[in-house]
């Protein structure tokens, strides 16, 4: 560049950074907004030439002035775009490590905790923190030492905005790979999300936990509870997720302690069959007709069994001496749950095929007529069964001890 025209730039940019030290809102807004569209793309030395090699200036003034406005909201949603493209600038390291030394990571992760702050503002503030991520492990750990974990979980368990929900979930995802100091961690923030009030949390941290779980190596016994308990949901994509993390960690250690909890809520607890959704007690409230948590836990869990009995070579056998198939004949009986009948039925029609010992002890404990009429039509059994048929099957008391052999 000329020296006539590096005067010129130079001039033209003392005069932004003048007219921006005025104070000004309205003069800063359309600062950043003239920089947004005209630099969403540009590469570190872009910007460089941009300000004319004073760029450091300007976004020492941007970062001061989000660090003074965040809290009541101020353009911030401006503020972040313009910060995102300083950090995520290719060659621009630079700019990362002068944001990094004035507090800039701690400052966007009070963003997301902030109640007052827009979905949208945390949304970019969490694509701002996947820049700092995206340039190394070093900036990982950075982000996870600044309690950033905890942060990103909590804004993903409270957001109403799927966008924000997706940032956080992309995120901790980033935080989990090629940072083993914290992984462990990400991989225990994500387990305490399986509980949370929002399906879309729950579906996103049984999602990227499957994704997490083989970075991690060893699964977290903790994880087995909530699991389950996600097979109460009525929301089948929370379910379908649910399931493939449960047959995803057949391979680790938790596989017999998940196996009893899925034999265990075949026959749901006194207290929680008798337990109401609080909805269904407001006299103002319209007639509902949905089924129990715990039937739909009952049913899914039958369906579960079903597809590892099939997946899995040895998961029968050991289903077998957890007292399965008394399960799934009660399971079976539930009068008040179709689905919980009917998904029963199958998956114990395909171990009375598999295993004869099965075949033996089903037939003696339903009787000639029953046993005829379920081996004929499994998956309808439900529809042409009588009350006293029913408490046949609830009353059964088949246990088959011992390993059985498969059927060649």
């Amino acid at each position: 560049m000329s020296s006539a025209k590096q005067t010129t730039a130079v001039t033209k940019v003392m005069a932004m950074l003048q007219e921006w030290d005025k104070g000004s809102k309205g003069a800063r807004v359309k600062i950043l907004s003239n920089f947004v569209s005209q630099c969403s793309s540009a590469t570190g030395p872009e910007l460089e030439a941009e300000f004319a090699q004073a760029a450091s200036l300007f976004l020492a003034r941007l970062t001061a002035w989000l660090r003074l406005t965040y809290m009541v909201g101020t353009c911030l949603n401006l503020q972040l775009r313009a910060l995102t493209i300083f950090l995520s600038s290719s060659s621009g390291h630079k700019f990362l490590a002068e944001f990094l030394e004035v507090g800039g990571v701690l400052t966007v992760l009070e963003i997301l905790g902030l109640k007052q702050a827009k979905e949208e503002d945390k949304a970019q503030a969490l694509r701002l923190l996947q820049s700092i991520a995206t340039a190394g492990r070093k900036y990982k750990e950075l982000i996870c030492e600044s309690y950033g974990i905890r942060a990103v979980a909590e804004c993903l368990a409270r957001s109403k905005s799927e966008e924000t929900q997706d940032c956080a979930r992309n995120l901790l995802q980033m935080l989990a790979q090629g940072n083993p100091k914290y992984e462990v961690q990400v991989y225990k923030g994500l387990i305490a999300l399986l509980p949370s009030t929002s399906p879309k949390a729950q579906q996103m941290a049984a999602q990227t936990l499957r994704i997490v779980q083989p970075i991690v190596g060893q699964a977290n016994p903790n994880i087995v509870e909530p699991l389950i308990n996600l097979l109460r949901t009525l929301h089948l994509e929370v379910q379908y997720e649910a399931i493939e993390l449960i047959k995803d960690l057949m391979k680790y250690e938790v596989q017999e302690q998940l196996l009893r909890g899925l034999v265990q809520v075949l026959i749901p607890a006194k207290e929680d069959m008798m337990r109401r959704p609080e909805i269904l007690d407001d006299p103002d409230a319209p007639e509902m007709k949905q089924p129990l948590p715990v039937f739909v836990q009952q049913a899914a869990a039958a369906k579960v069994i079903g597809i590892l009995v099939r997946e899995f070579e040895d998961i029968g056998e050991k289903l077998i001496q957890l007292r399965v198939v008394h399960n799934l004949m009660v399971a079976m009986g539930n009068e008040d749950h179709a689905d919980s009948q009917r998904q029963a039925s199958i998956t114990l029609e395909f171990l009375t095929s598999s295993y004869p010992v099965v075949d033996e002890h089903v037939k003696d404990a339903m009787g000639e007529a029953l046993y005829q009429a379920f081996i004929s039509d499994p998956e309808a059994l439900y529809l042409s069964m009588d009350a006293v048929q029913a408490d046949v099957l609830r009353s059964n008391k088949v246990n088959i001890p011992g390993i059985v052999e498969l059927k060649e």
